[in-house]
């Protein structure tokens, strides 16, 4: 099974896996969630793109999620982001 992060287009997500104590978790980020977050001028930007450039706060927010007991797979919200980000 690949590691590397995709898109589904159904879903309009990037799905990807993070590696928490020797265990693969399942989580995915939505392409909406991905550009307010990070690219909110952004236009016609590529999800995947967007995800590798910020991808290691974006695996500590799953990282985080898992510590606090969230179900599995993760699925992201900007509520998980903003905490990584610290107040405006």
């Amino acid at each position: 099974m690949s590691r590397d992060a995709f898109f589904h287009e159904e879903s309009r997500a990037v799905r990807f896996y993070v590696s928490i104590e020797g265990e693969f978790v399942g989580a995915s980020i939505g392409q909406l969630t991905l550009h307010y977050c990070f690219r909110p001028n952004g236009r016609e930007e590529d999800p995947i793109e967007t995800f590798r450039a910020h991808a290691d706060e974006i695996e500590a927010a799953v990282r985080r999620r898992v510590e606090n007991g969230a179900y599995k797979p993760v699925l992201l919200r900007e509520s998980d982001l903003r905490h990584a980000k610290g107040p405006d």
